[in-house]
């Protein structure tokens, strides 16, 4: 089972940009599907992004389409979140995760995944 460390967030104004990473343990990475999900304050877990072992197929929420990119280096065992054009409503804590069950499509609906990061904080300010 792999290991998730998140890593790269931090204090923007709207408009900025960020790049998210998590650093996977383990020689299975490329075995998994990975996806960012995010919780603000007061409110549920949500899924953010998703990505196929193979980056063939991704998922993004309507509320990052356009403004966030997800991919992943299976030879660094990392996968990213590019977040362009940060609004304060991106404010929250954002983890990601892996699983072997999966799909990009459906990890936001699948229950027990594999592993969690212990998530790295964004906060955009206005």
């Amino acid at each position: 089972q792999v290991q998730l460390v998140e890593s790269g967030g931090g204090l923007v104004q709207a408009g900025g940009s960020l790049r998210l990473s998590c650093a996977a343990s383990g020689r299975t990475f490329s075995t998994y599907a990975m996806g960012w999900f995010r919780q603000a304050p007061g409110k549920e877990r949500e899924s953010v992004a998703a990505i196929s072992w193979s980056s063939d197929n991704t998922y993004y929420a309507d509320s990052v389409k356009g403004r966030f990119t997800i991919s992943r280096d299976n030879a660094k065992n990392t996968v990213y979140l590019q977040m362009n054009s940060l609004k304060p409503e991106d404010t929250a804590v954002y983890y990601c995760a892996a699983s072997r069950r999966a799909t990009a499509q459906n990890m936001g609906v699948t229950p027990r995944l594999d592993a969690w990061g212990q998530g790295t904080l964004v906060t955009v300010s206005s």
